[in-house]
């Protein structure tokens, strides 16, 4: 069987979908959220990932598109699709059973811990990077499966941009605010979805304010698409604050990103760095934690977007500083 376009306009325009009410909708919106990535150019090979993108464009196409009372469960079609021809799910090691169980797989916090990644055909790959062949594609999904709402599609070019001005533009207390009512007003799944959403948000932006550098070590290293050599670190966890705003966050490498966590190190009011006493390191090893002692961070230009005072106090009050 020759995989060309004949085949995979074929293959998208005959999924195995639920019929009830209308035919399930969940498995074409995908397909129209994966198109509008490789338009942006955020998936460029045969390796699919869960990106917070991936989520939002699914979330905007869905708004968009369907009319029926269909649930917009993302985890349900990257899960089912695993049911076509062109889609092989990944699992993390040691997850390999666990994708297995369908049930398990409708929560979004189970799909993103037990899937590494999806490899779609290599062929289909290679076609998705023709803009050409992105629009045949395009329009055969919305002919066969949104006749009624396609005129909608395109009218915003932003689909799959995660909107940066939620956490640029709020404070701690109003973004906290949201995202508690978020929290009792969505199910679980729906608001697992809005917070991976908005944290990618945080993890693009942070290290973008911090020019790709590590604010203690100055580390800085231009590396391809989807790979990162600095962490966006929260000052006091998502867990305990719900605040993903940037002055609750600061660009760190993975190894002080780590001591930052465990509270081997902190930050005084003046931004220096300040150094636990109770553990023990190799003095003469390069990557010695100690070197960074009384260190002045590098900060952004813009002052407001400095690591809030309160949020640096609180960490050290945590860690006994």
């Amino acid at each position: 069987m020759i995989k060309d376009l004949t085949y995979y306009a074929h293959c998208f325009i005959n999924l195995k979908r639920d019929g009830k009410n209308g035919g399930a909708p969940h498995k074409p919106i995908l397909l129209l959220s994966l198109l509008g990535l490789f338009n942006k150019g955020l998936f460029f090979n045969n390796e699919v990932h869960i990106l917070p993108e991936f989520v939002a464009a699914f979330k905007t196409n869905w708004n968009k598109l369907v009319i029926t009372n269909h649930h917009p469960i993302f985890a349900l079609p990257f899960y089912h699709m695993n049911s076509e021809p062109f889609w092989k799910l990944i699992p993390n090691l040691g997850c390999e059973k666990w994708i297995e169980s369908k049930s398990s797989m409708r929560s979004f916090s189970n799909l993103s811990t037990a899937v590494e990644a999806v490899l779609i055909d290599e062929e289909l790959s290679i076609l998705l990077l023709h803009p050409e062949n992105r629009d045949i594609l395009k329009i055969a999904i919305l002919d066969k499966y949104f006749s009624e709402t396609k005129l909608n599609y395109n009218l915003d070019e932003n689909d799959g941009l995660l909107p940066s001005g939620i956490i640029l533009q709020e404070s701690s207390e109003e973004y906290k605010k949201k995202i508690i009512q978020l929290k009792n007003t969505l199910d679980e799944n729906s608001f697992q979805e809005e917070v991976f959403i908005r944290s990618g948000i945080f993890k693009r932006e942070i290290p973008k304010l911090y020019n790709n550098t590590c604010a203690i070590s100055g580390l800085r290293i231009d590396a391809t698409a989807n790979i990162s050599m600095v962490d966006a670190c929260h000052i006091i966890p998502f867990s305990e604050a719900y605040d993903d705003t940037l002055t609750n966050g600061i660009a760190l490498c993975p190894n002080l990103h780590r001591a930052f966590d465990r509270g081997l190190i902190s930050i005084s009011d003046d931004y220096t760095v300040l150094l636990k006493n109770n553990f023990v390191e190799n003095q003469k090893s390069v990557f010695n934690i100690s070197q960074f002692e009384g260190v002045k961070l590098l900060l952004p230009t813009n002052l407001k977007y400095h690591p809030a005072i309160e949020n640096i106090l609180a960490h050290r009050k945590k860690y006994s500083f």
